[in-house]
């Protein structure tokens, strides 16, 4: 792992959340992109080399519908980046590690991602995630 790539946060509206991390704290919006696989609509946007991901869910079925209704808006993951996700997820793995996502699926933005179970991560929702670039 070499860095943290981004925290995820739930929000119920990008819309409504977007203005005061772009306009009030000054971050750079990367981009919004659907991820339908996940349902759930994405704006990343950059601060220093990490980013901060807001994350709507589409349905109302969606892990991120779940969570806002259970958890309220908030952190709602943190994603490290890695090198080899493969080789990131067989290590773990060997190691024990419960994993959501023993392969890898698309993220936004062209990236590769899997989830570990937050049992194995001391309650945190923990994603790696290796850039597409």
């Amino acid at each position: 792992m070499h860095k943290i790539n981004h925290i995820g946060i739930a929000v119920p509206s990008i819309d409504a959340t977007l203005p005061f991390y772009r306009d009030q704290l000054g971050m750079a919006c990367l981009g919004i992109e659907e991820v339908a696989e996940q349902k759930v609509k994405v704006a990343m946007l950059s601060i220093g080399e990490s980013k901060i991901e807001l994350l709507e869910p589409t349905a109302e079925d969606s892990p991120v519908a779940r969570f806002l209704e259970k958890s309220g808006q908030g952190i709602h993951h943190i994603a490290y980046e890695v090198t080899d996700i493969e080789v990131a997820i067989a290590s773990l793995l060997a190691d024990g590690a419960r994993m959501i996502d023993e392969k890898p699926r698309q993220g936004a933005h062209g990236t590769r991602i899997a989830f570990l179970h937050p049992k194995s991560s001391h309650g945190v929702l923990t994603e790696l995630c290796q850039s597409g670039h």
